[in-house]
Protein backbone atom coordinates (compact mmCIF):
# COMPACT_ATOMS: atom_id res chain seq x y z
CA UNK A 1 0.00 0.00 0.00
CA UNK A 2 2.91 2.51 0.94
CA UNK A 3 4.34 1.17 -2.03
CA UNK A 4 1.93 2.52 -4.25
CA UNK A 5 1.31 5.44 -2.85
CA UNK A 6 4.84 6.55 -2.99
CA UNK A 7 4.78 5.36 -7.18
CA UNK A 8 1.87 7.28 -7.30
CA UNK A 9 2.98 10.53 -5.92
CA UNK A 10 6.56 10.26 -7.57
CA UNK A 11 4.35 9.80 -10.86
CA UNK A 12 2.44 12.64 -10.55
CA UNK A 13 5.77 14.49 -9.65
CA UNK A 14 7.52 13.55 -12.88
CA UNK A 15 4.54 14.77 -14.41
CA UNK A 16 4.33 17.98 -13.31
CA UNK A 17 7.82 18.63 -14.72
CA UNK A 18 8.66 20.47 -11.29
CA UNK A 19 11.82 22.52 -13.17
CA UNK A 20 8.60 24.64 -14.21
CA UNK A 21 6.63 25.07 -11.25
CA UNK A 22 8.37 28.44 -10.91
CA UNK A 23 6.02 29.49 -14.59
CA UNK A 24 2.64 29.46 -13.20
CA UNK A 25 3.92 30.00 -9.53
CA UNK A 26 6.56 32.21 -9.40
CA UNK A 27 4.27 34.67 -12.29
CA UNK A 28 1.01 34.32 -9.35
CA UNK A 29 3.28 35.42 -7.19
CA UNK A 30 4.28 38.32 -9.01
CA UNK A 31 0.96 39.50 -10.11
CA UNK A 32 0.22 39.45 -6.60
CA UNK A 33 2.78 41.80 -5.31
CA UNK A 34 2.09 44.41 -7.97
CA UNK A 35 -0.94 44.30 -6.91
CA UNK A 36 -1.02 44.48 -3.17
CA UNK A 37 -0.91 47.95 -1.46
CA UNK A 38 0.30 46.63 2.07
CA UNK A 39 1.92 43.04 3.35
CA UNK A 40 -1.40 42.59 5.07
CA UNK A 41 -2.56 41.14 1.60
CA UNK A 42 0.13 38.31 1.96
CA UNK A 43 -2.26 36.88 5.02
CA UNK A 44 -4.92 36.50 3.16
CA UNK A 45 -6.15 32.82 2.96
CA UNK A 46 -7.59 32.58 -0.82
CA UNK A 47 -3.53 33.99 -1.32
CA UNK A 48 -2.20 31.27 0.09
CA UNK A 49 -4.96 28.62 -1.53
CA UNK A 50 -3.85 29.98 -4.92
CA UNK A 51 -0.37 29.84 -3.91
CA UNK A 52 -0.05 25.89 -3.61
CA UNK A 53 -3.04 25.38 -6.78
CA UNK A 54 -0.62 27.25 -9.69
CA UNK A 55 2.80 25.47 -7.37
CA UNK A 56 1.30 22.02 -7.84
CA UNK A 57 -1.93 20.81 -9.06
CA UNK A 58 -1.70 23.70 -12.01
CA UNK A 59 1.18 22.04 -13.38
CA UNK A 60 -0.15 18.29 -13.04
CA UNK A 61 -2.84 19.38 -15.25
CA UNK A 62 -0.85 21.81 -17.70
CA UNK A 63 1.88 19.18 -18.00
CA UNK A 64 -0.19 16.25 -17.66
CA UNK A 65 -2.63 17.54 -20.40
CA UNK A 66 0.10 17.89 -23.47
CA UNK A 67 1.75 14.60 -21.81
CA UNK A 68 -1.67 12.54 -22.64
CA UNK A 69 -1.82 14.25 -25.78
CA UNK A 70 1.23 13.85 -27.32
CA UNK A 71 2.31 10.16 -26.38
CA UNK A 72 3.00 9.47 -29.69
CA UNK A 73 4.89 12.16 -30.50
CA UNK A 74 6.58 12.69 -27.68
CA UNK A 75 8.47 9.14 -28.74
CA UNK A 76 10.73 10.98 -31.34
CA UNK A 77 11.00 14.21 -29.02
CA UNK A 78 15.00 13.65 -27.53
CA UNK A 79 13.96 15.61 -24.08
CA UNK A 80 11.67 12.76 -23.26
CA UNK A 81 13.69 10.70 -20.95
CA UNK A 82 16.18 12.70 -20.42
CA UNK A 83 14.87 15.65 -18.68
CA UNK A 84 11.52 14.94 -19.18
CA UNK A 85 9.32 12.11 -17.88
CA UNK A 86 8.16 10.43 -21.09
CA UNK A 87 4.49 8.59 -20.67
CA UNK A 88 3.82 5.11 -21.61
CA UNK A 89 0.90 3.26 -22.93
CA UNK A 90 0.25 1.57 -19.27
CA UNK A 91 0.33 5.06 -17.89
CA UNK A 92 -2.25 7.04 -19.46
CA UNK A 93 -5.43 5.37 -17.81
CA UNK A 94 -3.72 6.43 -14.34
CA UNK A 95 -2.69 9.80 -16.23
CA UNK A 96 -6.36 10.11 -16.90
CA UNK A 97 -8.01 9.77 -13.59
CA UNK A 98 -5.31 12.18 -12.29
CA UNK A 99 -6.05 14.89 -15.03
CA UNK A 100 -10.17 14.04 -13.81
CA UNK A 101 -9.22 14.79 -9.89
CA UNK A 102 -7.35 18.12 -11.49
CA UNK A 103 -10.31 19.50 -13.08
CA UNK A 104 -12.52 18.67 -10.33
CA UNK A 105 -10.42 20.55 -7.82
CA UNK A 106 -10.02 23.52 -10.45
CA UNK A 107 -13.74 23.96 -10.41
CA UNK A 108 -14.29 23.26 -6.92
CA UNK A 109 -12.12 26.26 -6.37
CA UNK A 110 -14.60 28.45 -8.34
CA UNK A 111 -16.77 28.31 -5.36
CA UNK A 112 -14.24 30.82 -3.59
CA UNK A 113 -13.59 33.69 -6.08
CA UNK A 114 -15.77 36.25 -7.89
CA UNK A 115 -17.02 36.28 -11.30
CA UNK A 116 -14.25 38.02 -12.70
CA UNK A 117 -11.60 35.74 -11.25
CA UNK A 118 -13.62 32.59 -12.45
CA UNK A 119 -13.18 34.04 -16.16
CA UNK A 120 -9.45 34.36 -15.24
CA UNK A 121 -9.24 31.05 -14.26
CA UNK A 122 -11.47 29.41 -16.87
CA UNK A 123 -8.53 31.42 -19.36
CA UNK A 124 -5.84 29.39 -18.05
CA UNK A 125 -7.87 25.87 -18.08
CA UNK A 126 -8.88 26.59 -21.34
CA UNK A 127 -5.23 27.62 -22.80
CA UNK A 128 -3.66 24.57 -20.73
CA UNK A 129 -6.34 22.23 -21.93
CA UNK A 130 -6.45 23.07 -26.09
CA UNK A 131 -2.97 23.81 -26.45
CA UNK A 132 -2.05 20.11 -26.88
CA UNK A 133 -6.06 18.51 -27.09
CA UNK A 134 -7.87 18.26 -30.49
CA UNK A 135 -9.97 20.16 -32.11
CA UNK A 136 -8.04 22.95 -31.45
CA UNK A 137 -4.35 22.01 -30.38
CA UNK A 138 -2.88 25.37 -30.71
CA UNK A 139 0.74 23.82 -30.59
CA UNK A 140 0.25 22.59 -34.04
CA UNK A 141 -1.35 26.05 -35.46
CA UNK A 142 2.29 28.21 -36.50
CA UNK A 143 1.52 31.32 -34.59
CA UNK A 144 -1.15 30.47 -32.13
CA UNK A 145 1.36 28.10 -30.62
CA UNK A 146 3.34 30.55 -29.12
CA UNK A 147 0.67 33.15 -28.32
CA UNK A 148 -1.40 30.87 -26.69
CA UNK A 149 2.10 30.66 -24.44
CA UNK A 150 0.22 33.98 -23.14
CA UNK A 151 -1.38 31.05 -20.12
CA UNK A 152 1.84 31.10 -18.21
CA UNK A 153 0.66 35.53 -17.55
CA UNK A 154 -2.53 34.27 -16.77
CA UNK A 155 -2.05 33.52 -13.04
CA UNK A 156 -0.02 37.14 -12.55
CA UNK A 157 -2.90 38.24 -14.10
CA UNK A 158 -4.95 36.43 -11.57
CA UNK A 159 -2.84 37.14 -8.91
CA UNK A 160 -2.87 41.11 -9.43
CA UNK A 161 -6.56 40.59 -9.71
CA UNK A 162 -6.77 38.78 -6.30
CA UNK A 163 -4.83 41.51 -4.38
CA UNK A 164 -5.91 44.60 -6.40
CA UNK A 165 -9.16 43.95 -7.19
CA UNK A 166 -8.64 45.21 -10.76
CA UNK A 167 -6.65 44.15 -14.12
CA UNK A 168 -2.78 45.06 -14.68
CA UNK A 169 -2.23 47.68 -17.08
CA UNK A 170 -2.14 46.78 -20.24
CA UNK A 171 1.52 48.08 -20.70
CA UNK A 172 2.74 44.70 -17.92
CA UNK A 173 0.19 42.96 -19.82
CA UNK A 174 2.25 43.32 -22.69
CA UNK A 175 5.75 42.46 -21.64
CA UNK A 176 4.19 39.62 -20.00
CA UNK A 177 2.95 38.46 -23.57
CA UNK A 178 5.84 39.37 -25.53
CA UNK A 179 8.34 37.04 -22.53
CA UNK A 180 5.79 33.98 -23.10
CA UNK A 181 5.58 34.11 -26.99
CA UNK A 182 9.40 34.46 -27.29
CA UNK A 183 9.83 31.88 -24.46
CA UNK A 184 7.62 29.19 -26.22
CA UNK A 185 9.40 30.39 -29.67
CA UNK A 186 13.02 29.69 -28.02
CA UNK A 187 12.06 26.26 -26.43
CA UNK A 188 10.46 25.06 -29.69
CA UNK A 189 13.86 25.70 -31.39
CA UNK A 190 15.58 22.60 -30.28
CA UNK A 191 12.58 20.57 -31.15
CA UNK A 192 12.12 21.80 -34.76
CA UNK A 193 13.74 18.23 -36.11
CA UNK A 194 11.56 15.97 -34.27
CA UNK A 195 8.41 18.11 -34.48
CA UNK A 196 9.01 17.89 -38.43
CA UNK A 197 9.07 14.09 -38.65
CA UNK A 198 5.86 14.12 -36.60
CA UNK A 199 4.45 16.35 -39.22
CA UNK A 200 3.92 19.48 -36.30
CA UNK A 201 3.94 22.69 -37.64
CA UNK A 202 5.16 25.12 -35.19
CA UNK A 203 6.50 28.37 -35.21
CA UNK A 204 10.08 27.19 -35.30
CA UNK A 205 9.08 24.95 -37.71
CA UNK A 206 8.21 27.24 -40.35
CA UNK A 207 10.81 30.15 -39.40
CA UNK A 208 13.83 27.66 -38.99
CA UNK A 209 16.19 28.09 -36.37
CA UNK A 210 18.00 31.51 -37.96
CA UNK A 211 14.45 33.20 -38.24
CA UNK A 212 13.02 31.81 -35.04
CA UNK A 213 16.42 33.19 -33.41
CA UNK A 214 15.98 37.05 -35.00
CA UNK A 215 11.89 36.54 -34.29
CA UNK A 216 12.94 35.53 -30.30
CA UNK A 217 15.66 38.63 -30.48
CA UNK A 218 12.83 40.67 -31.56
CA UNK A 219 10.44 40.03 -29.00
CA UNK A 220 12.95 39.82 -25.78
CA UNK A 221 14.44 43.03 -26.74
CA UNK A 222 10.97 44.56 -26.90
CA UNK A 223 10.63 43.21 -23.03
CA UNK A 224 13.10 44.63 -22.01
CA UNK A 225 12.45 48.12 -23.64
CA UNK A 226 9.47 47.90 -21.99
CA UNK A 227 10.62 46.65 -18.45
CA UNK A 228 13.29 49.63 -18.40
CA UNK A 229 10.80 52.08 -18.97
CA UNK A 230 8.40 50.79 -16.63
CA UNK A 231 10.77 50.90 -14.32
CA UNK A 232 11.54 54.29 -14.73
CA UNK A 233 15.22 53.17 -15.66
CA UNK A 234 15.87 51.43 -12.79
CA UNK A 235 19.28 50.42 -12.24
CA UNK A 236 18.80 46.64 -11.89
CA UNK A 237 16.22 46.17 -14.55
CA UNK A 238 18.72 46.54 -17.32
CA UNK A 239 19.64 43.13 -16.27
CA UNK A 240 16.23 42.04 -18.84
CA UNK A 241 18.72 42.63 -21.32
CA UNK A 242 19.67 39.11 -20.43
CA UNK A 243 17.01 37.43 -22.30
CA UNK A 244 17.64 39.12 -25.78
CA UNK A 245 21.46 38.49 -25.22
CA UNK A 246 20.69 34.50 -25.69
CA UNK A 247 19.42 34.38 -29.06
CA UNK A 248 21.95 37.36 -29.79
CA UNK A 249 24.68 34.81 -28.70
CA UNK A 250 22.99 31.68 -30.92
CA UNK A 251 23.55 33.95 -33.88
CA UNK A 252 26.63 35.66 -33.90
CA UNK A 253 28.57 32.55 -32.33
CA UNK A 254 26.74 29.40 -34.63
CA UNK A 255 28.68 27.31 -32.13
CA UNK A 256 27.15 27.63 -29.62
CA UNK A 257 24.23 25.18 -27.99
CA UNK A 258 20.88 26.04 -28.31
CA UNK A 259 19.92 22.82 -26.04
CA UNK A 260 22.43 23.39 -23.29
CA UNK A 261 21.10 27.45 -23.31
CA UNK A 262 17.79 26.04 -22.96
CA UNK A 263 17.99 24.73 -19.32
CA UNK A 264 19.62 28.02 -18.02
CA UNK A 265 16.13 29.95 -18.59
CA UNK A 266 14.67 28.76 -15.67
CA UNK A 267 17.33 29.43 -13.76
CA UNK A 268 17.26 33.20 -15.41
CA UNK A 269 13.22 33.38 -14.79
CA UNK A 270 13.73 32.52 -10.87
CA UNK A 271 16.52 34.79 -10.42
CA UNK A 272 15.14 38.02 -12.37
CA UNK A 273 11.55 37.18 -10.64
CA UNK A 274 12.57 36.60 -7.28
CA UNK A 275 14.91 39.70 -7.45
CA UNK A 276 11.48 41.32 -9.06
CA UNK A 277 9.65 39.95 -5.91
CA UNK A 278 11.93 41.54 -3.30
CA UNK A 279 11.49 44.53 -4.67
CA UNK A 280 7.96 44.99 -4.69
CA UNK A 281 7.44 43.33 -1.45
CA UNK A 282 10.11 46.63 -0.43
CA UNK A 283 8.21 48.84 -1.75
CA UNK A 284 5.21 47.68 0.82
CA UNK A 285 7.63 47.93 3.77
CA UNK A 286 9.04 51.31 2.68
Amino acid sequence: MLKEARNALLFVFKVSRFRFWIYTAGTYVVGFALGANSLSSFFMPEYFIFLIYFFIPANIFLYGINDYWDADTDLKNPKKGEREYRIIENDRRRLRNILLFMTALSLFLFIFIDLISKVILTCFLFLSYFYSAKPLRFKAIPGLDSLSNVLYLVPGIFGYYLAAGELPPILIVAAGVLHTTAMHLFSAIPDIECDSLAKIRTSAVELGREKALIVCLSLWAGLALLVVLLTKFHPLSFLVFLYPAIPFLLIVRKSSSIERLYWYLPYINTALGGLLFVGLVMRLIS
